[in-house]
């Protein structure tokens, strides 16, 4: 039984690993800010840095947003701004959906938690070789919103 029990573990410790491995084959950069639960202001941008050393690469860049039910509204708009490695300037807003017209959440519900991924930008090519720099702040009509918990980019070499 002892023995039998031991296998089991080994099987499962095997698979959670290959499980892990699979899902961030892809991973090309990953990382979020937490967001005060006091609120966060408009006029805070959340900065993300990434080296690109291989312009031929196709990539995904994706949006992750964490929030709680205290997010007061049915959606959120992202302000995008790209800094490239010469100093040139990309401004974008982004709008994501975060609860059905019936007022349900969406996303991937844990504890008390809500997870959203949204593809910002499909098959893409960084255009230079060096340091990007993303700020991403919030655009919503109020200063601050409360109910964010995590912000996060992610880029994925596309397939």
């Amino acid at each position: 039984m002892k023995a039998i029990r031991t296998i089991l573990l080994s099987v499962t410790f095997v698979a959670v690993v290959f499980l892990f491995a699979a899902c961030n084959g892809n991973l090309f950069y990953s990382a979020s800010h937490s967001v005060s639960e006091r609120g966060w202001s408009a006029s805070e941008s959340l900065p993300f840095d990434v080296q690109v050393d291989d312009t031929n690469m196709v990539f995904n860049f994706l949006v992750d947003l964490r929030i709680t039910p205290a997010y007061p509204y049915s959606n959120t708009f992202l302000f995008i701004t790209t800094t490239f490695p010469d100093g040139s300037v990309a401004a974008d807003t982004m709008e994501c959906p975060l609860a059905a017209p019936d007022g349900n959440w969406l996303g991937q519900k844990t504890g008390r938690y809500i997870d959203n991924r949204y593809f910002f930008r499909k098959n893409i090519r960084f255009p230079l070789v060096g340091r990007y720099h993303f700020d991403v702040s919030h655009g919503m009509r109020t200063d601050s919103i409360v109910g964010f918990k995590d912000v996060g980019i992610r880029i994925e070499y596309s397939k």
